[in-house]
C-alpha cells in the first residue's frame, strides 16, 4: 500500500493520521463494502454475454463475497467460479468475431478434397493408402451415388522409386475392384506419376473422362518378385508362380481398358513401358490432355455454341 512507503513518513502529522484512519476504515470495513462492478459498454457483446452469464449464476454476487479470503485482493476471486464466466461454448454461439474466423479447427487437406468429390492418391499403394481411398470411395457413393468421383492419381504404384517393391499387387486390384463396383461416374487425373498399378486405375476410369497434365508419366511393367529373405525355395517357387499369376491378371485388365490385344500389352510390358501424354492417348491409356487453362470438371462450349444456345445470329461486317 502507498501508506507504507517512504513518502506517507515525510507527510506531516495530521496527514499521517489521516492516513492511518482510512487504512483503518478498509481493513475494518472490507467485509461490509460492496465491491463496485467495472462499467460494461453496452455495445460489447462479449462483457453483454459474460454479464448476463454472471447475473444467471445460482451463486450471489454478496454470498461470494462473504465467504471469500480476506487475504485476496479484491477482483480476483471472482474468477474462482466459473458458474460467474460465460463459457467458451456460451460466448462461440452469441460472438462472432468475423466471418472469416473459423468457429472450430480446420479439417485436415483430404477432408477439404473429399468436400469437393476429389480423392487423391499421391503414395505408393501399401495397404494403409489402399485402406483410406476405398473407404472415401465408399463415402462419396453413399453420399451421392449421381455426382462424379474425381481421382488424381501421382504414384508409383505398389514399388518405389527405386523400384523396390513396398506393397502386393493385391493393393491396386483391391482399389480397381473398389471403382468397378461404385455407380458413380469415376474421373482419373495423372498429375505426375502412374506406374504399374497406378496405371491401370488410370486407364480403369469412365471412357472420354481420363485425362493426364501436359509434363505427367505413364509406365506399365511387369509385377516385381517381393524379396525371399531365408524362404525356402519351394516356397520361393511358389511366390514366383503367384507373381506371375498377378501379371497375368494385370495383362488382361489393362486391355481391355486400353482396347489393345493381350498379345500387344504383353509384348510392351517384357520392360518398363514409358508413356508421355500424346503417347498414352495414343495407347488407349487416357483420352484428353489437360492443357493450361482447361477445366475437366466441366466442359466449355465455344462461344459460338453459346451464341446458338442464346438464339444470338451474327452479323457480317461486325
Amino acid at each position: 500500500m502507498a501508506c507504507g512507503s517512504v513518502s506517507c513518513f515525510s507527510m506531516s502529522t495530521p496527514s499521517l493520521q489521516m492516513c492511518r484512519s482510512s487504512s483503518n476504515l478498509s481493513r475494518g470495513g472490507r467485509a461490509r463494502m460492496s465491491i463496485p462492478m467495472p462499467p460494461l459498454n453496452p455495445k460489447d457483446p462479449f462483457l453483454t454475454k459474460l454479464a448476463s452469464a454472471a447475473a444467471a449464476s445460482p451463486d450471489p454476487l454478496p454470498e461470494l463475497l462473504k465467504n471469500r479470503n480476506p487475504e485476496v485482493p479484491p477482483y480476483l476471486d471472482l474468477f474462482e467460479s466459473p458458474r460467474l464466466m460465460a463459457g467458451p461454448a456460451q460466448v462461440e454461439r452469441a460472438v462472432s468475431y468475423g466471418e472469416h474466423r473459423p468457429r472450430k479447427p480446420p479439417p485436415d487437406l483430404p477432408s477439404l478434397l473429399l468436400h469437393g468429390r476429389i480423392v487423391y492418391i499421391g503414395m505408393p499403394l501399401v495397404p494403409a493408402v489402399t485402406e483410406l481411398v476405398i473407404a472415401e470411395l465408399m463415402y462419396l457413393q453413399w453420399v451421392d451415388s449421381k455426382q462424379p468421383i474425381y481421382l488424381y492419381i501421382n504414384s508409383t504404384g505398389t514399388t518405389r522409386d527405386d523400384g523396390e517393391t513396398v506393397g502386393m499387387e493385391y493393393e491396386g486390384f483391391a482399389i480397381y475392384d473398389a471403382m468397378m463396383q461404385l455407380k458413380n461416374e469415376i474421373q482419373t487425373v495423372a498429375v505426375g506419376a502412374a506406374i504399374g498399378q497406378a496405371c491401370l486405375l488410370l486407364a480403369a476410369g469412365k471412357k472420354g473422362r481420363r485425362f493426364m497434365m501436359p509434363h505427367s508419366k505413364a509406365m506399365i511393367q511387369q509385377p516385381r518378385v517381393p524379396s525371399s529373405g531365408q524362404m525356402p525355395a519351394s516356397d520361393v517357387l511358389i511366390r514366383a508362380k503367384e507373381v506371375i499369376t498377378n501379371r497375368d491378371t494385370l495383362v488382361k485388365l489393362i486391355a481391355r481398358h486400353t482396347g489393345n490385344s493381350i498379345e500387344t500389352v504383353s509384348k510392351v510390358m517384357r520392360r518398363p513401358f514409358y508413356m508421355d501424354p500424346p503417347k498414352a492417348k495414343e495407347f488407349g491409356v487416357i483420352d484428353k490432355i489437360l492443357w493450361r487453362g482447361q477445366d475437366m470438371m466441366a466442359e466449355t462450349a465455344s462461344p459460338e455454341e453459346w451464341d446458338k444456345r442464346a438464339g444470338i445470329r451474327a452479323v457480317d461486317g461486325l
